[in-house]
């Protein structure tokens, strides 16, 4: 026996293929994606009788078509020669839909292990299997599994080291579709075995040519097989001929057929018909009256559980880091590398402290979804959003990440991976930063309440955040008809009975989302950070246009109150920060870039606050603080709303909230943008596109608003 074998883990969307994954390897498990698409790559070690065993956990797939990049990834990586074992999972709790994709894994002629997993439901609903029959049928040994709660594992594992015994010997299936369809793909097959292409050493030529028949676009891309064509050609004519329907359908059906006469032989039911729990449940989940309802307020409820329980975490998170930074200050003196020192503080741990501060709603944002998936809810609620969100081009499981988004863009882009359409979820991703996330709302609690008379103070709220949506809406149509052009996938809704989920299921998938958010968008954001740090920092400024240092003294040697002294010196020292600020890099951007954005209505701080607020939306009220010399305490806050009335008119102020709504998202938004998509292609066109879309929708805004005369005074 080998010493080291590759299991692929093959089975529908919602079959438990999961569970049986978690409790095969445990927490050795390995989260990516596969190269080029956003599909997740997973697998897991464990050790089976001295053997040395990588589970590959393939994506949810119902058939090995391509009309996915789930499918298509499955056919790869099963088409590569390199698995030794194929670990079918099945809810046998609906048997035939399930083994439709079993038919297409045994003509592979790969060794294959069947689990009939939800054996419980499957009880429940009366369903009795005469197993030996379906082993002989399928060439392969049967293991019955409750994967939730492990029943069934150890069985599984003695009759998969058996399998892994047995490579050589394993049975083979007895799948026939009809005299006339066998003979069509045994004259293609012939045609292929006559081509000596690498790919049959390891796949039958039997496979390639069902595939062929069926048109499958992977199949058909693969260049060894052109010499066929012509014979496939004929074969699809002649037995369109015969049948009067296309072969691709005609494939389809005849596996159905098939798999309906090898149920019949094996697999009976109860006579009793009673009505499941999960029904009952869902003829008010889904109803049409009730069911929009209901799913918004569980995602209301998942929401506020979200943001409501992290938030003591990252105020610890963020209390955190303060006290290293303080401690660090404390024990290195400020003569000792002082570069060094800030660099340290001031930009690595500031920086990467505001990305992991979010950590908490990674980790209880994808709890909650766990717990909706696992339960089986989450097939519902896209049930019942599908219509809606289809008006727009996307589907009903593009809602929740939306939604989310209105938290966080982070998280919320993270949560696509529960879509399957690739267009689908790349599109939610290319929208989803126009969700007003919680980093822009202290830029409109200050800009609302400086600009506008507080009965109208709610409303300009609600405005901005109603035009994200709108924009988002009508982008995410545009993008459908553009660049992700092409029908609306139409995916198979199985809606799996309710469950039970499991703590470790949950905590697992939490653990697998927080490693590679601190691995991936923590390792960016400290290159940023870094270089912000030196933008914001350098060049350093020598000669000022005031002595601060000696009015700071005089003040000090003055008679006035210690009150009245603190508030005169922090003035002081603001205003040197400010011309500080103006002389390094990002001040000189601001003061390069003024005349560009002067047409949208900003001056060059405005435009310096903007460059800063890339590293996080909330820099922008830092920035604008320091450069008008106020501190940060509330009093003073008051004092910064007060000063940008002075300085600016209320069309303004509208078009700063635009502008921060549409433009450029944080770093860490790109950065996750890029790790999702697998593309700095599309993190830059992105970041590109919303830019322009900012500043062409800003400056629209402002010389409409100029021309109209419409709030043009300072105080008006």
């Amino acid at each position: 026996m080998k010493k080291s074998f590759t299991i692929a883990l093959a089975g529908n969307p919602n079959c438990g293929k999961t569970s049986i994954f978690n409790a095969l390897t445990g927490s050795r498990q390995h989260v990516g994606n596969y190269p080029g698409v956003t599909v997740e790559s997973k697998s897991g070690e464990f050790e089976l009788d001295g053997a040395s065993i990588r589970l590959i956990d393939l994506p949810g797939i119902y058939s090995l078509s391509s009309s996915s990049p789930e499918e298509t990834v499955a056919f790869e990586e099963l088409t590569s020669g390199k698995i030794d074992l194929i670990l079918n999972v099945i809810d046998s709790s609906i048997p035939q839909r399930s083994l439709y994709l079993t038919t297409q894994l045994a003509e592979l002629h790969i060794p294959m292990l069947l689990v009939f997993n939800m054996s419980d439901d499957a009880q429940k609903k009366g369903i009795k299997f005469n197993i030996p029959k379906l082993e002989k049928f399928f060439g392969s040994p049967i293991a019955r599994t409750v994967g939730r709660s492990k029943d069934g594992i150890e069985e599984l594992t003695k009759k998969l080291s058996k399998a892994l015994s047995e490579l050589e010997n394993h049975g083979s299936p007895m799948l026939s579709y009809g005299a006339d369809i066998d003979d069509s793909i045994s004259d293609i097959a012939l045609e292929i075995g006559k081509l000596n292409i690498e790919k049959c050493k390891s796949i039958p030529a039997r496979f390639f040519a069902i595939k062929l028949l069926e048109n499958d676009s992977c199949t058909m891309k693969l260049a060894e097989l052109q010499p066929v064509w012509t014979e496939v050609k004929n074969q699809i004519n002649h037995l369109s001929e015969i049948h009067a329907i296309e072969a691709d359908t005609f494939m389809a059906d005849k596996r159905y057929a098939m798999i309906s006469g090898a149920c019949r032989d094996a697999i009976s039911f109860s006579d009793e018909k009673r009505r499941e729990i999960s029904d009952k449940i869902d003829a008010v989940m889904t109803n049409k009256i009730v069911g929009l309802p209901l799913f918004l307020a569980i995602m209301y409820l998942t929401f506020e559980f979200t943001f409501t329980c992290s938030q003591p975490m990252m105020d610890w998170i963020e209390a955190g880091f303060g006290w290293l930074i303080d401690i660090i200050k404390a024990n290195w003196s400020e003569t000792t590398m002082p570069y060094l020192r800030s660099m340290l503080t001031d930009g690595i741990i500031s920086g990467v402290g505001g990305v992991l501060v979010f950590l908490p709603n990674i980790l209880f944002l994808f709890f909650a979804i766990a717990l909706l998936e696992d339960s089986g809810y989450m097939s519902r609620a896209a049930f019942v959003m599908d219509g809606i969100m289809r008006k727009f081009g996307l589907q009903g499981r593009s809602f929740v990440p939306l939604i989310l988004g209105f938290g966080c863009s982070v998280p919320a882009i993270m949560a696509t991976r529960t879509i399957e359409s690739e267009k689908d979820r790349n599109t939610t991703i290319m929208v989803l930063p126009l969700f007003s996330c919680g980093a822009r709302l202290p830029i409109y609690a200050l800009i609302i309440p400086a600009f506008f008379a507080p009965k109208y103070q709610g409303f300009m709220l609600w405005t901005i955040y109603v035009i994200g949506i709108i924009i988002a809406l009508i982008g995410a149509k545009i993008l459908r008809k553009t660049l992700f052009k092409g029908e609306g996938e139409v995916y198979l809704m199985e809606l799996p009975p309710y469950r039970m989920p499991t703590l470790k299921s949950m905590l697992l998938h939490m653990w697998d989302r927080a490693k590679m958010y601190v691995q991936k968008a923590g390792t960016i954001i400290l290159a940023t950070s870094i270089l912000l740090y030196i933008a914001n920092t350098y060049p350093e400024k020598e000669n000022f246009s005031k002595d601060y240092d000696t009015l700071i003294s005089q003040i000090e040697k003055s008679n006035l109150s210690a009150d009245k002294k603190e508030e005169q010196i922090t003035t002081i020292e603001n205003e040197k920060m400010a011309e500080t600020m103006e002389y390094t890099i990002s001040g000189r951007i601001g003061k390069f870039l003024e005349p560009v954005f002067e047409p949208i209505g900003f001056d060059w701080k405005m435009t310096t606050a903007s460059i800063g607020a890339l590293a996080a939306k909330e820099v922008f009220v830092a920035q604008m603080g320091i450069l008008y010399s106020e501190g940060e305490t509330d009093e003073e806050s008051e004092t910064l709303r007060e000063k940008l009335a002075k300085n600016y008119t209320p069309l303004q102020g509208f078009c700063i909230m635009l502008f921060s709504l549409l433009s450029i998202p944080c770093l860490a938004t790109l950065a996750i943008i890029k790790r999702e998509m697998n593309s700095w292609k599309a993190m830059f066109a992105e970041a590109g596109g919303l830019f322009l879309l900012a500043y062409i929708t800003t400056f629209i805004v402002y010389q409409i608003g100029t021309i109209l005369d419409i709030g043009t005074k300072i105080g008006g």
